[in-house]
């Protein structure tokens, strides 16, 4: 179950608010349903419009670029802990400043699949959180189920229940978690080439290239991506061919190797339910392996190995011979 409600963050908000700390929250606003949560912008005048239910999964760290921008004063934002090492990573890379932030960490349990949900269901009317999840439906009465079973995917193989950044914390904090994020990835690398190819094309045929795993990455940030240039000849928002399905994620995931903290969002809001987050935790467990263990936005200032050059640095010939025995 969440240990904080919405009206524990609306208080804070409306004392950071109040006392002139900040001049406004970025939050998350309700939908049409409980599910269709969205990021917004709050001040005094709509903080009652303010959400914070297990459907408000959505990374804020991207959107502090755009927002830091439009005013010299401090913008409030609820850091769930696996945000703030994007957070981190972001401050790594000078992407906004961190002096018009005003960072509150909050506890979390972990958000709920709204996929899995759907997947009871086809016509889920409501859903009500708890240890056993209700789902009230329009015409095939109540279901339940154990809100384990309904947690997202990232939420279950939690990386880390530790904020590494905030400028004030609610609740206790957490520990970094020893979870089981790459035993898919892992299993995958069991299988035989043939066998990880038949897998691959099937998740990755069905991208519609709707450019939502890049939007919402908080690697992504690029003013400019090439694959939105009409003279790169990769603009193409249908693919033209099965190697184009192939090369828009297999390039978007060693554009951010080193820097993704594995926050998940690309696969969360992916239409297709591609998972597309393997991709980058197959290049994490990698640098693990070759350089030694390292977690992206874990520390501001932090140097991933593959653009920090050291005389112990993996040779090509070395680390093709650990792949090809792993």
């Amino acid at each position: 179950m969440q240990e904080i409600n919405r009206e524990t963050l609306i208080a804070k908000a409306k004392e950071l608010l109040d006392a002139g700390t900040v001049d406004r929250l970025l939050g998350w606003k309700r939908g049409e349903f409980d599910w269709d949560v969205t990021p917004a912008v709050f001040t005094a005048d709509n903080l009652g419009e303010f959400v914070y239910n297990s459907f408000c999964g959505a990374n804020f760290s991207k959107y502090l670029i755009a927002e830091t921008r439009k005013s010299e004063k401090k913008v409030l934002v609820f850091l769930k802990p696996c945000d703030t090492y994007s957070f981190n990573q972001l401050l790594t890379e000078h992407r906004f400043d961190r002096e018009r932030v005003y960072a509150v960490g909050i506890p979390c349990e972990g958000m709920l699949d709204v996929a899995k949900i759907r997947g009871l269901s086809d016509n889920v009317a409501s859903v009500t959180d708890g240890e056993t999840v209700k789902i009230e439906t329009l015409w095939d009465g109540e279901i339940t189920s154990e809100r384990e079973k309904l947690l997202a995917e990232r939420c279950l193989n939690c990386k880390s229940k530790k904020h590494v950044a905030y400028d004030e914390l609610i609740g206790e904090d957490g520990d970094v978690l020893d979870s089981h994020r790459f035993d898919e990835v892992e299993r995958l690398e069991s299988l035989t080439p043939d066998e990880r190819y038949a897998f691959w094309q099937n998740e990755l045929s069905r991208c519609i290239r709707c450019n939502a795993c890049r939007d919402v990455c908080p690697a992504c940030t690029c003013e400019k991506c090439v694959f939105d240039n009409p003279n790169s000849g990769l603009e193409n928002k249908a693919a033209a061919n099965e190697f184009e399905e192939k090369l828009f994620h297999i390039i978007r995931a060693f554009h951010v190797a080193g820097r993704c903290t594995d926050c998940g969002e690309c696969s969360r809001v992916c239409p297709q339910h591609i998972p597309l987050h393997l991709l980058n935790r197959k290049f994490i467990r990698d640098i693990d392996n070759f350089y030694g263990e390292y977690q992206a936005g874990a520390e501001v200032g932090s140097r991933a190995p593959i653009v920090n050059f050291t005389t112990d640095d993996l040779e090509p010939s070395e680390a093709v011979r650990r792949d090809e025995n792993a």
